[in-house]
């Protein structure tokens, strides 16, 4: 099964060459950047350590991500995030289930692995948490965190019809997944600091704060449909 590597980056030229040379590219076929309208040099970046690069000039998480699927052609679609805290190494963890016919969506739990000291705020920590406390009370699944780093099949992420184009991306991904009793597995993933600059969700108080009323929209809204 080919595997396409989607990764949405908004002002991320510091790293985002890095992180595209790192991927374990005997995995792969590609890797697809989306520059979510970026005012320095990711795309230029990305493209010159080999990813191809695509265009969501309308900000928003959830709008890149789904910007990138479109762009990919793999079977098996991997999102990561292009700051390097991710650690691509690692990505067969996630492929494996899925290309044995195990699974169709595969989350990687920073919560479960081994992460560097001051990676991850408490309030990132508290909301994985929480968030997996109302899913098992909604849906009877366990998760423990709604990280960046994940695989699922095209076929089965056609399925979801996702909606949601900001910061609650990820949490719908696995809120429609259980909706669809899809196969489902979290697998402990290891966790980085960033390689530079700043989060634009934890690095403010004003970004942490947006995304967390996202967040909290999107599961009224999902938990609802």
């Amino acid at each position: 099964m080919q595997v396409s590597v989607v990764i949405p980056a908004l002002n991320e030229a510091e790293n985002i060459a890095a992180v595209v040379k790192e991927l374990p590219w005997g995995l792969i076929l590609e890797c697809i950047v989306v520059d979510n309208g970026s005012t320095d040099a990711t795309a230029a970046e990305a493209a010159a350590a080999g990813a191809k690069v695509a265009a969501a000039v309308q900000r928003g998480y959830g709008r890149a991500c789904a910007a990138g699927a479109s762009a990919a052609i793999g079977e098996i679609l991997v999102f990561m995030d292009g700051d390097g805290s991710d650690v691509p190494s690692e990505m067969g963890l996630l492929l494996a289930p899925i290309i044995a016919g195990e699974c169709d969506f595969v989350l990687g739990s920073r919560l479960r692995g081994k992460r560097e000291p001051g990676s991850l705020l408490f309030s990132q920590i508290f909301a994985g948490w929480l968030a997996g406390l109302l899913l098992r009370l909604l849906y009877r699944i366990s998760y423990t965190d709604m990280g960046p780093f994940r695989a699922i099949t095209r076929e089965a992420l056609n399925r979801l019809h996702m909606r949601e184009q900001t910061y609650g991306w990820n949490l719908e991904m696995q809120m429609r997944a259980a909706q669809c009793k899809l196969r489902i597995r979290e697998v402990p993933v290891s966790y980085r600091n960033r390689a530079g600059g700043e989060s634009k969700v934890a690095g403010s108080f004003t970004g942490s704060m947006r995304a967390a009323v996202r967040i909290t929209q999107t599961l009224l809204r999902v938990a609802s449909s």
